[in-house]
């Protein structure tokens, strides 16, 4: 029998190497943050929220900010790698949960991946090259880029912490040229502080407008939850977690803001709005009209196709680990005899990608974001009620402990911005959502049945192995 104390069969074994320290898991928190949301939804997120395009992004990292402290007690109290899926197999132990969320987190990556795929075709790569292209040349170029994405999965990619920092440098960049383009303008007069503060109430109440912009918005602030799968590699995690994870987390956020009260200063919030995903060149072209643009055109391009492929390989390895716990058909976990990577699970994640950014429209960014956020959300309000129910486990070391009213909030704040009608979210989020997790349990009571048929039965299976 195993109790909270006892050292589980797993950890016998050899484990990793704990080489992160604190400014490594620092970079790597922050390059997990930056990336296609800032990049591509500061447009849409003006056209939800007016001129005070700073605030959505400001609550949804206080809300992020909340729900990370039940993170810092879990992987404080059980340092391994697994996040969301581990955590919630701990504390309720069923195991249909806990493959809910494992699916909706490797949904999340899709969506997430097919948003980067359709702001590389809308906006980067045209605007890096100087063309202009129809709404079917998007679709396709989108598809074209997931299709490239998965061949890159397929031959192999070696992803270090350390290559990290180099691409959250250059991602860094890219912001701090418009932040930089923001200052040059204001003190040259430019700019219309009156904006700052005009929330867009034309057909709906200021809260439902602050609420909605936010519900996208928390789109930008995801990927902080992908460092717990960094635990087992992190050099006394316990001490150097928490502070890690809030300054990187922090750092994000601060940037975020001043992003949106640069663009809100420079340029009205119809036009952003209408530029979509494209706003923050419409930034750079107003602030400094003599600013080489292609620079930051060439770094967009970079920052989507970066968080595209992190997320594609996230997501095929979490299909195939799903397969190997036998929770899937096993035909997902097929490894290809040469280039030993999850061909099966690279080609149905592509593939689903590859629907969704054809179908998604003109405003598929915006809408795969949106889908993006909730999914994310729905899994961050069970991990703030897991930290609670966790509290009656105690174990031997200690650990980081959140404050109690923390997670309660969080919780609340998560199921808030993911409720249909309060949140203000379109209904295509959900649809996308529903459609998404629906087909995964539905291949789950397939491989149920199969399995009972063989007279096999999955009660039990390790959330750990499911990592990416």
């Amino acid at each position: 029998m195993v109790t909270e104390n006892t050292i589980p069969a797993e950890e016998s074994q050899p484990t990793l190497k704990r080489a992160i320290g604190p400014k490594l898991l620092y970079f790597f928190v922050i390059g997990d943050i930056l990336g296609t949301g800032v990049y591509a939804l500061t447009g849409s997120v003006a056209g939800k929220v007016g001129g005070a395009l700073w605030l959505p992004f400001l609550v949804a990292f206080l809300v992020a900010f909340l729900t990370a402290f039940a993170y810092l007690e879990l992987v404080g109290k059980y340092p391994r790698a697994a996040g969301a899926a581990l955590y919630t197999n701990r504390a309720f132990r069923k195991p249909f949960l806990t493959f809910v969320v494992a699916f909706a987190v490797m949904c999340s990556g899709i969506t997430s991946a097919s948003a980067a795929a359709r702001a590389f075709g809308a906006t980067y790569l045209p605007a890096a090259f100087d063309i202009e292209v129809s709404g079917f040349v998007i679709a396709l170029v989108a598809v074209a880029f997931v299709a490239l994405l998965a061949l890159v999965n397929f031959i192999g990619v070696a992803h270090s912490v350390k290559a990290n920092v180099v691409l959250t440098l250059i991602e860094l960049a890219g912001l701090a040229i418009i932040i930089g383009v923001g200052v040059y303008a204001v003190a040259g007069g430019e700019g219309e502080p009156s904006r700052l503060t005009e929330v867009n109430t034309a057909d709906t109440s200021w809260l439902l407008a602050i609420t909605a912009a936010t519900s996208l918005a928390f789109f930008a602030m995801v990927g902080f939850e992908d460092s717990v799968n960094m635990a087992e590699e992190i050099k006394e995690p316990s001490r150097i977690f928490p502070k890690a994870l809030l300054s990187g987390m922090a750092t994000a956020a601060l940037i975020y803001v001043l992003v949106a009260i640069t663009s809100s200063l420079l340029v009205s919030a119809s036009e952003l709005a209408d530029a979509e995903s494209g706003a923050l060149l419409l930034v750079i072209g107003i602030g400094a009209p003599d600013f080489p643009i292609w620079l930051f055109e060439w770094i967009g391009m970079f920052a989507v196709i970066n968080s595209a492929l992190i997320n594609m390989l996230m997501a095929s390895r979490l299909l195939y680990g799903m397969a190997n716990e036998r929770i899937l058909p096993r035909v997902f976990g097929t490894v290809h005899p040469f280039r030993r990577t999850p061909w099966v699970s690279i080609l149905v994640t592509s593939g689903i990608a590859a629907v969704l950014v054809a179908t998604a429209g003109e405003d598929g960014v915006s809408k795969l974001g949106g889908t993006t956020a909730l999914l994310l959300l729905c899994v961050f309000a069970v991990v703030n009620i897991s930290v609670l129910v966790l509290r009656r486990e105690s174990v031997e070391h200690r650990h980081f402990r959140a404050p109690t009213w923390t997670p309660i909030v969080g919780g609340i704040l998560c199921g808030y911005l993911a409720f249909p009608w309060l949140s203000g979210r379109p209904a295509s989020d959900y649809v996308i959502a529903v459609v998404l997790v629906g087909l995964g349990i539905l291949l789950w009571f397939v491989n149920w049945f199969y399995l009972r048929s063989k007279g096999e039965q999955v009660e039990e299976f390790d959330p750990q192995a499911l990592k990416d």
